[in-house]
């Protein structure tokens, strides 16, 4: 499993209305192969500032199999225009907290 994790900056006073936009475009990438789940955290302290986390089942589903889709257009035309500065999206793997063996 893959953790994909972005650091969203909403573009002052539009909060409500990238929440809402958000809620819709949520079935475009729970639709997708590989996808397993994802959540939407609102920061407390910053105004605006959002974590994305996504699972997928592996790296490419999202890379190749969500980004390279008609899918993922659908996605950009819906959200890409709330953020500034375009966020960097990074992907995590689970560290084993227990000793092998």
């Amino acid at each position: 499993m893959i953790l994909e994790a972005v650091m969203l900056q909403v573009k002052q006073g539009m909060e409500e209305e990238y929440e809402e936009a958000f809620r819709q475009a949520s079935t475009i990438i729970s639709s997708m192969k590989g996808y397993i789940s994802h959540e939407l955290q609102r920061c407390i302290e910053v105004n605006g500032k959002y974590l994305l986390l996504v699972k997928w089942e592996t790296l490419e589903d999202h890379t190749v199999g969500f980004r390279q889709s008609s899918e993922y257009q659908e996605w950009k035309h819906q959200l890409h225009d709330f953020y500034d500065p375009f966020p960097t999206v990074e992907h995590f793997e689970n560290v084993p907290l227990e000793e092998m063996g």
